[in-house]
């Protein structure tokens, strides 16, 4: 069980119902990491506008936003998010096998080259941010990148390290 009852909209303060209403269109529920963060408003709204603009908007495909997303959070060992982007991926066509492969190995099958590149600056990202090195960025531009995709799926992982620590600190409960 988790350290803090996640909040249902009932119980929610009213001026984030709308915010509920929102999460809720998009993932048909709304998962117990948003009702956690309604515990503080401001932070449930920051949050939430941050996943628009950075999973939902953008020009990166989902299917790499979500590999991101599961290898990021697989390096921070957040069970939840591993299982919330494994389930994504699913949704979106990915084998249980192709799943584990991506998490053993960014070079699994269904990713160009390049989208491995940008998987492995990610996970390195994670791991240690200051071993990311000039050749890795350079590396990412020579292989078509733009600066506004790279900061684009850095976003990605900088979201959900952050969410990775929130979600295992509170000990929030796997709702899926």
């Amino acid at each position: 069980m988790g350290r803090l009852k996640p909040l249902e909209k009932s119980q929610a303060a009213k001026e984030i119902w709308s915010v509920y209403e929102e999460i809720a269109k998009a993932f048909g529920r709304v998962p117990n990491i948003f009702k956690t963060y309604a515990h503080f408003p401001p932070l449930l709204k920051a949050n939430w506008e941050k996943v628009k603009a950075v999973m939902i908007g953008g020009s990166l495909r989902r299917e790499l936003k979500e590999a991101i997303a599961l290898v990021v959070s697989d390096a921070n060992a957040c069970n939840y998010c591993i299982a919330a982007h494994g389930l994504a991926l699913q949704q979106l066509g990915f084998s249980r096998e192709r799943i584990d492969a991506l998490v053993k190995n960014v070079e699994a099958p269904g990713f160009h080259p390049k989208e491995q590149k940008i998987l492995e600056v990610a996970r390195k990202s994670t791991r240690d941010a200051n071993s990311v090195t000039d050749r890795d960025i350079a590396e990412l531009r020579q292989l078509g990148w733009s600066e506004s995709e790279i900061v684009e799926a850095q976003g990605v992982m900088e979201l959900f390290t952050g969410f990775n620590k929130f979600l295992d600190s509170l000990g929030v409960d796997i709702d899926f």
